[in-house]
């Protein structure tokens, strides 16, 4: 009997050791190596792209503890939801998520011992010493960095916008030494499949920063070169074309980061000459692989938009927000487009339908949508604002107290809007001008309503029609030179890209002239002057074009919407060649 128990006993401590050991292959063979983690991640990705975005975290989820491919996949989309929501709640889960992404990434960077770390501070630490894994996970490391720095930025205090510039700065020295691995390492690009999707992200990275700080104003840009960053444009532009033509998880965001440039920072925050045949070339490959995706119908419609092809946009947009109902923060993008669609288009009726629907739906900011709202009603006959139940001077009053501030400061396009709202607060408000047009300058849209000039001449009638009513107002208020100003400034903009020239010359000239008697918009003369340079250029007298754009940028500060005209300035100069001998040597303008 005891023989039996005793050999009972040792079956069972067998039989346990046996579980045991199948419990810990069962866990090795859990363990998500390299490539199929980017295989995984490739998967969610096309899922993120078909519209699937529920189903893309879902399959991210599981492994986002042991793989920081997973990890990254998982805050990326967070960060994304919070980008477009604004919302506390999307903004704090994100966080949560970068900063548990941040510890896996490092689970799997190289340990170093303290002599190590020292040594760190004079020699780099040659990448032959590096397996593929640790590499993938300095570059996990900084995209995550950098993703979490974008979110600091949105904390509303200095520490937040410090710690912010910090991040970034981290997350782009850990760029350039992958850069440096990714040049010493190039032989391995043709041994492991996995090395492509390290050089495609270091593509991204390094051009990413270089574009954009390419954009920054002469002035700052060479503050920042001092601080060790690289604003080379062309250098940018090369590594994200190169990214996106390679075959790696990340070329979608060389592409997109690429589309952004050309579709948005060109014409926001340049001169409108974003390039329209690139950006259908990159696009074309997706369209046809995720035709219904949601991403892929919004820059179809947004290059149509720039191109003038109004009506298209316009299917395209709306054939977006019927593509998925998972995200509706996607349709907000596409409200706020169909807003500004229809209104070069003059349809102020459909423009205030999307306006009022950004007002009512979105948390992005209600200072710019209430007044974007308010503006386009007052375009509108006055009996047809009533038959909408709508108070135009109520909601002017709203503007101010909607505001937000970033890292305490205001946002310059609200602060530009509060003011202009601010005739409205008191008991016999002065109405303004055509404030729907002269918005649409600020956003830079009259180089697309330019594109069609049938539209154009249509907005000269209404600016000549509101210049008349000005001029034979028998009591004139303390803002009508003001007034006069806006419709001179947009009648100059008409008459441009319309090629009068000599015509658009005069009424740009009638607001410097009349700089003196200018009492509240301040941003108008040196955004003229601007504007007349831009028309030099176009006559052919260059020279002239960039004394008078200096002149804009260096006799004028302290008015609304400042550092949106250096940059306009800036990437209007840089087209000159005006910065050759101002660059240090490592330079070549762009």
């Amino acid at each position: 009997m005891d023989i039996k128990v005793d050999s009972l006993q040792q079956v069972k401590r067998c039989s346990s050791w046996v579980d045991l050991s199948q419990s810990i292959e069962d866990e090795m063979s859990h363990k998500m190596d390299l490539e199929s983690a980017l295989k995984e991640c490739s998967t969610a990705l096309e899922l993120f792209l078909n519209n699937r975005f529920a189903d893309a975290l879902a399959l991210l989820k599981p492994w986002k503890n042991q793989s920081m491919y997973h990890a990254m996949g998982y805050s990326s989309i967070l960060v994304m939801q919070a980008g477009m929501t604004f919302d506390p709640k999307d903004m704090d889960a994100a966080m949560t998520s970068l900063r548990e992404s941040l510890q896996t990434c490092e689970r799997f960077r190289k340990k170093t011992g303290i002599m190590e770390t020292l040594a760190s501070f004079w020699y780099r630490q040659p990448a032959e010493s590096l397996t593929e894994e640790e590499m993938h996970a300095e570059l996990c490391y900084a995209e995550v960095l950098l993703q979490k720095a974008a979110l600091t930025f949105l904390d509303e205090s200095i520490i937040g916008f410090i710690k912010g510039g910090m991040k970034i700065r981290n997350s782009y020295q850990i760029y350039k030494e992958c850069q440096a691995m990714a040049n010493i390492t190039k032989e391995m690009e043709n041994q492991r499949s996995t090395h492509v999707h390290f050089v495609g992200g270091v593509n991204m990275g390094i051009g990413s920063f270089n574009l954009m700080l390419s954009l920054l104003p002469s002035r700052v840009l060479r503050l920042m070169e001092f601080l060790g960053f690289s604003g080379d444009r062309e250098v940018g532009l090369s590594s994200l074309r190169e990214g996106a033509a390679s075959n790696s998880l990340r070329s979608i965001l060389s592409t997109l980061t690429l589309l952004m440039f050309h579709l948005y920072i060109t014409v926001i925050l340049g001169t409108g000459d974003g390039n329209l045949t690139e950006a259908e070339t990159l696009l074309q490959p997706y369209t046809e692989k995720f035709p219904n995706g949601a991403l892929m119908l919004f820059y179809t419609a947004r290059i149509a938009l720039l191109k003038g092809n109004f009506t298209f946009a316009e299917e395209k947009f709306l054939a977006c927000i019927a593509a998925q109902q998972e995200w509706r923060q996607i349709h907000h993008l596409c409200y706020w487009e169909l807003m500004w669609a229809y209104s070069f288009e003059l349809n102020w009726r459909e423009a205030y339908r999307y306006a009022d629907l950004l007002c009512k739906e979105s948390k992005w900011s209600q200072a710019i949508y209430v007044y974007q709202k308010a503006a386009i009603l007052s375009m509108m006959p006055e009996e047809e604002v009533t038959q909408l139940g709508e108070n135009v001077a109520e909601l002017f009053r709203q503007v101010d107290g909607f505001r937000i501030r970033i890292a305490g400061k205001s946002i310059p396009t609200e602060k530009f809007a509060a003011k202009k709202a601010q005739r409205y607060s008191s008991s016999n408000p002065v109405k303004l001008v055509v404030p729907a047009l002269e918005m649409m300058y600020v956003w830079n849209g009259f180089t697309v309503v330019g594109k069609r000039p049938e539209l154009t001449e249509s907005i000269l009638i209404i600016l000549e029609e509101a210049e008349q009513q000005l001029r034979q107002n028998p009591d004139p208020s303390e803002y009508h030179m003001d007034d006069l100003c806006v419709i001179q400034l947009l009648k100059g903009l008409c008459l441009r890209q319309l090629g009068r020239l000599v015509q658009a010359e005069l009424c740009f000239n009638h607001v410097l002239s009349s700089e003196n008697d200018i009492k509240h918009d301040s941003y108008l003369v040196p955004f003229t002057m601007y504007e007349l340079g831009l028309l030099h250029k176009q006559k052919g007298d260059i020279n002239t074009a960039i004394t008078v754009i200096e002149n804009a940028k260096t006799n004028y500060k302290d008015y609304n919407m400042e550092s949106r005209l250096h940059f306009r300035i800036h990437a209007a100069l840089n087209t000159m060649g005006s910065f050759a001998a101002k660059l240090p040597p490592s330079r070549t303008p762009a």
